[in-house]
């Protein structure tokens, strides 16, 4: 079995909810979304990055708006909606939830 397979889906099945928690501190433009999951040691790059972000937007969850920028084209910043800060906190409370039970296995496991 590959190990590294199997820890790229445990990082896909958080990502969304990264992504969320980082747009709820404000509005971010991408690249910024990408520094702070580098930061906190979770590698995205831009291709993984624009599908889930468009996914989210064409679910209601998130909006931009375009920035004009004086070095290039203008930039897409993105907010949470609504309807995405609610999302976030049932995905948040889910999370919290599994954590809990996956390390209370992990633990009874380890004893053994």
């Amino acid at each position: 079995m590959d190990i590294e397979n199997s820890k790229a889906q445990m990082r896909k099945g958080v990502l969304e909810l990264c992504i969320l928690a980082i747009l709820s501190q404000g509005e971010k433009y991408p690249s910024d979304i990408i520094e702070v999951m580098k930061e906190a040691h979770l590698l995205i790059v831009e291709g993984t990055l624009y599908p889930l972000l468009t996914r989210l937007k064409n679910d209601g969850l998130l909006t931009y708006r375009w920035v004009e920028s004086t070095s290039g084209p203008p930039r897409k910043y993105f907010t949470l909606t609504d309807e995405g800060k609610k999302f976030l906190n049932e995905m948040s409370s889910a999370y919290t939830e599994l954590n809990r039970s996956v390390d209370k296995i992990l633990n009874n496991a380890n004893k053994s």
